[in-house]
């Protein structure tokens, strides 16, 4: 049986008369990389403090590194990176990351190895700029974010849980988490991150757990989940923005049950018993110039959007995180 990192069981949290999360079960196994997926408000943050013990469950049982999340000392071996951002502005980097150091018992020589290491690999300390010298206030929000990265992983724990950790960063920024993010992976570390960002957990994640009002829409391996989806999907790219006939083509229901837009470049759910080859000679002969038509799994974005969909979007907006 594969170890598990994190266990969910039938997990239930009300809030005066909501329900934030109902009926939650999930197991992110040890070594793997775990989103936990979900629009804004469909009860991602609310699963990830009930996993770290800051608030308790109504209902159900949660186990972290095979043991109950409520055990002494267990939670010192788990990394935190919240969704809202909190550093001292008026500290010096370097002494910040010292003081988190020593919340999670990493102390001198040590602590100034560890955080000399992180501020080199997330290039905060170069040969122009130390900025570990700077105060957090002279940092970018994409460097202060860094910062508190480097603080959640000081005391190399074994599994760490980032809560929408790309929100603001700019690409640089985000490619830096992301390469990290798989480094640790490759060490034998388990990360979970929450996310409404589909495209950066397709490429990332070796499994998924999709949530909405709170509730689990589907989970499994990414590779199962987009191949349980189905065939019926085509990547189609043109040469040049889709005319009217063209459009007209991709609005024919008996074609084409859903199409996601993206100017030049769509993904494509055929209606059921359409021809693949139909949807092509139709759209060549109202004049596009065909790039990229190719049948494809669907992306987690197209598979959220089927199984959420724009209500389910709306919805979670108005409840608990």
């Amino acid at each position: 049986m594969t170890q598990l990192a994190v266990d969910i069981q039938s997990v239930v949290k009300r809030y005066a008369g909501h329900v934030a999360v109902r009926d939650l079960s999930l197991q992110g196994p040890v070594g793997a990389v775990y989103g936990l997926l979900g629009p804004n408000g469909a009860g991602k943050t609310t699963t990830i403090r009930m996993l770290l013990n800051i608030i308790a469950p109504d209902e159900g049982r949660i186990s972290v590194l095979g043991v109950p999340n409520t055990t002494k000392d267990v939670l010192d071996r788990v990394g935190y990176l919240p969704e809202e951002r909190g550093l001292y502005k008026k500290m010096q980097v370097r002494r910040l990351l010292r003081f988190l150091g020593e919340l999670k018992g990493i102390r001198g020589a040590e602590a100034d190895r560890r955080i000399d290491y992180w501020l080199d690999r997330l290039s905060l300390r170069t040969s122009e700029k130390d900025w570990g010298a700077a105060k957090v206030d002279e940092l970018s929000r994409g460097m202060q974010q860094k910062v508190q990265f480097i603080g959640t992983l000081l005391h190399d724990p074994d599994l760490v849980i980032l809560d929408e950790p790309f929100s603001g960063l700019d690409p640089i920024n985000a490619q830096a988490l992301k390469d990290t993010v798989l480094e640790l992976r490759k060490r034998g570390k388990t990360v979970i991150f929450s996310t409404h960002l589909m495209d950066n957990a397709e490429r990332m994640c070796d499994a998924v757990c999709i949530i909405a009002r709170g509730e689990k829409v589907l989970d499994g391996a990414v590779s199962h989940v987009r191949a349980e989806a189905g065939s019926n999907h085509i990547a189609l790219g043109l040469d040049g923005v889709a005319t009217d006939q063209v459009a007209a083509v991709l609005a024919d229901e008996s074609l084409v049950r859903r199409v996601d837009d993206s100017s030049r470049f769509f993904e494509i759910e055929l209606a059921d018993g359409a021809n693949a080859q139909e949807l092509l000679r139709r759209l060549v002969d109202a004049g596009a110039v065909v790039q990229r038509f190719e049948k494809v799994q669907p992306s987690l974005h197209q598979i959220f959007l089927q199984k959420v969909g724009a209500s389910g979007i709306e919805d979670g907006m108005s409840g608990h995180g």
